[in-house]
C-alpha cells in the first residue's frame, strides 16, 4: 500500500490537502481511502458577530474573489428574510444578472483555467512546466487549439467581469447587493452594454466551451465511470423569477427516479473530525457556533460537515441540472463537467429575458428597516453548489451567523458516524497509474471545483500579533 499527499492541491481557490492510499484491488491499482483536510480555519462568522445586520452583503462577498456575488447574494436575501420585505422585480432582475455573470465568468475559468491542464499539455514554460504527463490522450493539434482556446477563456472571464461590473458598479466585491435589493438605476447605455457583452460571451459558450468539454468527454469516456461518489445530489434552487426559480430546489437521491421536496430544517453540520469544540457537534445552521479547537485528537480538517437527513449529499452544476431536468445522465468525473458546460449556457440564455425585464431608470430596491431582534436565511447557489447564510439579530446588530458554503458540503471530512465526505467518498476507487504523479486523483478532485477559499480562511502562528477589531464602537487593538 503506498500513500500519497497532494499538498497543496493546485488549480483551485484557496488551500486544500488530499491524502490517498493507494493499493492494488483485483489486478487493478487504485485509491482505498481518502482524506480532504481544509488547512486554514475560517473566521467570517465572527467577525460579523456585533455588527449592523446591513454590512453582510459587504463583509461575505470577501470570503471568495471568485464567487463574492453568490456570498452578496445569499446576506441580501437573508436580510431580506430577518427584516420581512422583498425588492421590486427590477431588483430582483440586476441581481440576478450581476449573479449570473458571475456563473458563466466561474464556469469558464473552471473548464480551461483550473481543470483542462489535468488533461493537456500547457505551453513549455512556467508556471505551467514542469507538471505531470499521464494519461493525455489528445493530439499536439487538438492542443495547440484548446491551449488558444485557453488564452482566449482569460480574455472572456474578464469579460464577464466587466458585463456584471455594468450594474454592480465593480467585480469583484460589487457593494450592490443590498437589504430589499439592488442600488444599480439602469440607464438605456447600461442596457447596451450589457447586452453586446452578454452575445459575445453567450457566442463564446456556445461555439468554444460546449464542443471542448464535448470533446474532452468523448477522449475520455471511461471517466463517466469513475468519481461517482455517494450519487445523492441537493440544490437550494438559484436566480428568482416570477414566483419560482430557474433552478428549482429539491434533493434527488441515487437511484431514485423522482425529486423530493427540500426540507432545510434537516441540514446539521458535524464536527467530530474537525477542528472545532464537540459541544457544537450535530446543529443546525440557525443556532450553530464557530467554536474552534486544535489541536483535536479525532480533528483533521477546518471544515465542517454539512448532512441532509444525516446522509451527505453532493452539490454543483450537476445537482441543479439532474434536480431541475436539465440533464440525464449520471454522476461522475465527465458528467460534472458537462452538466457544468450546458449549465453556461441555459444561464447566459435566461439572462437575456432579464435583461429585457430590467426597467430602465426604475429603482431596484424596497426600503428596509432593521428589525430590533429577529433571525433570517438566505439559501441560493453559488457557481460550486448549494449556499446557505443564517443570521440572528439582537438589539439591531448581529448575534450570530453562520455560513454553509458548497465546498463544505462536498470536500467535508467524516461525520460522526465516520461516514466519508463526498470527495472522499468519489475517490474511493481510482485508477492511479503512478502513485507518484496521481493525476486521475486531481481529475476527481477538479471536476468538484472546489473553493476552500470559501470553506475556509484564516490560520495564525503560535504567537502573539496585533489586530484591530472594528465594530459599532469604533476601533481598538486587541492581542491574540
Amino acid at each position: 500500500m503506498i500513500t500519497a499527499s497532494i499538498d497543496p492541491v493546485t488549480r483551485i481557490e484557496g488551500h486544500l490537502k488530499v491524502d490517498v492510499e493507494i493499493d492494488t484491488v483485483e489486478g487493478v491499482q487504485q485509491v482505498i481511502d481518502a482524506h480532504c483536510v481544509g488547512t486554514l480555519f475560517r473566521g467570517f462568522e465572527k467577525i460579523m458577530e456585533g455588527r449592523d445586520p446591513r454590512d453582510a452583503p459587504n463583509i461575505t462577498s470577501r470570503i471568495c474573489g471568485v464567487c463574492p456575488t453568490s456570498h452578496g447574494m445569499a446576506a441580501a436575501l437573508t436580510l431580506d428574510d430577518a427584516f420581512g420585505i422583498a425588492p421590486p422585480t427590477t431588483g430582483t432582475m440586476m441581481r440576478n444578472l450581476v449573479h449570473g455573470a458571475c456563473f458563466l465568468e466561474s464556469h469558464i475559468l473552471h473548464f480551461y483555467i483550473l481543470s483542462l491542464l489535468d488533461y493537456i499539455k500547457g505551453p513549455g514554460m512556467a508556471p505551467w512546466q514542469p507538471g505531470w504527463d499521464t494519461g493525455r490522450r489528445l493530439d499536439g493539434s487538438t492542443e495547440a487549439r484548446l491551449q488558444g482556446n485557453y488564452l482566449k477563456a482569460i480574455e472572456m472571464r474578464r469579460k464577464c467581469h466587466e458585463m456584471g461590473a455594468i450594474y454592480g458598479g465593480k467585480l469583484p466585491h460589487t457593494p450592490s447587493f443590498i437589504a430589499g435589493g439592488f442600488t444599480a438605476v439602469s440607464t438605456a447605455d447600461d442596457k447596451t452594454g450589457f447586452q453586446s457583452l452578454l452575445t459575445e460571451i453567450t457566442d463564446f459558450i456556445q461555439g468554444t466551451l460546449l464542443p471542448d468539454v464535448e470533446l474532452l468527454a468523448s477522449l475520455y469516456s471511461d471517466y463517466f465511470s469513475i468519481g461517482a461518489g455517494y450519487g445523492n445530489l441537493i440544490s437550494y434552487g438559484v436566480f428568482r423569477q416570477g414566483s419560482g426559480t430557474l433552478f428549482a430546489p429539491g434533493v434527488l437521491d441515487n437511484g431514485a427516479t423522482s425529486v423530493q421536496a427540500l426540507d432545510t430544517s434537516l441540514i446539521t453540520e458535524y464536527v467530530t473530525h474537525s477542528w472545532y469544540d464537540d459541544a457544537t457537534n450535530d446543529k443546525h445552521p440557525a443556532v450553530g457556533e464557530t467554536v474552534p479547537l486544535h489541536p483535536k485528537t479525532e480533528g483533521y480538517s477546518w471544515l465542517k460537515a454539512p448532512r441532509y437527513a444525516g446522509s451527505n449529499y453532493e452539490c454543483g452544476p450537476l445537482s441543479r441540472m439532474r434536480i431541475n431536468g436539465d440533464y440525464a445522465g449520471g454522476v461522475s468525473v465527465m458528467d460534472r463537467h458537462l452538466a457544468r458546460a450546458q449549465e453556461a449556457l441555459k444561464i447566459a440564455l435566461a439572462m437575456q429575458v432579464w435583461l429585457d425585464a430590467v426597467v430602465v431608470g426604475a429603482y431596484g430596491y424596497s426600503p428596509a428597516t432593521v428589525p430590533i431582534s429577529g433571525s433570517g436565511v438566505g439559501l441560493t447557489e453559488a457557481p460550486r453548489g448549494a449556499l446557505g447564510h443564517w443570521v440572528q439579530v439582537a438589539d439591531q446588530a448581529v448575534s450570530a451567523y453562520q455560513v454553509v458554503t458548497p465546498t463544505c458540503w462536498n470536500c467535508s471530512p467524516r461525520d460522526t458516524a465516520g461516514n466519508r465526505g463526498p470527495m472522499e467518498q468519489a475517490l474511493i476507487g481510482t485508477p492511479v497509474k503512478k502513485a507518484d504523479q496521481p493525476v486521475e486523483v486531481l481529475r476527481v478532485i477538479h471536476s468538484f471545483d472546489p473553493c476552500l477559499d470559501c470553506a475556509t480562511h484564516v490560520m495564525r502562528p503560535d504567537r502573539k500579533g496585533k489586530v484591530y477589531i472594528v465594530d459599532r464602537t469604533g476601533v481598538r487593538e486587541a492581542e491574540v
